[in-house]
């Protein structure tokens, strides 16, 4: 663990999200989408690195609203399969959820499936209060 550093990434760092390898985001990296995302000042990406590697990462949006000050959607969270059950997927949520906090959001709050006690052990590890609700999606949004 000497090793892993963790990084907010931002417009900057266009070149580093686009080499990351295969297997720690859902899809491969689109271009277009990266350079947009790094660009937009309300979203976010947290990466931890193992010298060069990228091992970790964490996503998140910070929703506005006309009638509250804003929140942070955390879009997806990862780790690669060696480095699973080493507090990475904690490093990289803290980090994001602080810059968060750092940009005036005024809470956190994230989706995941039933069955995915991974995801839900690493939130309630984190002190997240678990919410009850019903999640709807359109045009294959999940």
């Amino acid at each position: 663990m000497d090793t892993i550093t963790v990084r907010v990434m931002g417009p900057d760092d266009f070149d580093v999200l686009m080499g990351v390898a295969p297997g720690l985001f859902d899809q491969a990296m689109r271009a277009d989408q990266a350079r947009a995302f790094l660009d937009d000042p309300l979203h976010h990406c947290v990466l931890a690195f193992d010298g060069d590697q990228v091992v970790a990462m964490a996503t998140g949006t910070v929703l506005l609203h006309p009638d509250k000050p804003p929140s942070l959607f955390i879009n997806e969270v990862g780790t690669r399969d060696g480095y699973l059950r080493r507090g990475l997927a904690t490093k990289v949520t803290q980090a994001l959820i602080d810059l968060a906090r750092e940009h005036g959001c005024e809470g956190a709050w994230l989706g995941t499936e039933t069955d995915n006690t991974a995801a839900r052990g690493l939130y309630r590890s984190m002190d997240a209060e678990e919410l009850e609700g019903v999640f709807y999606g359109w045009d294959g949004a999940l």
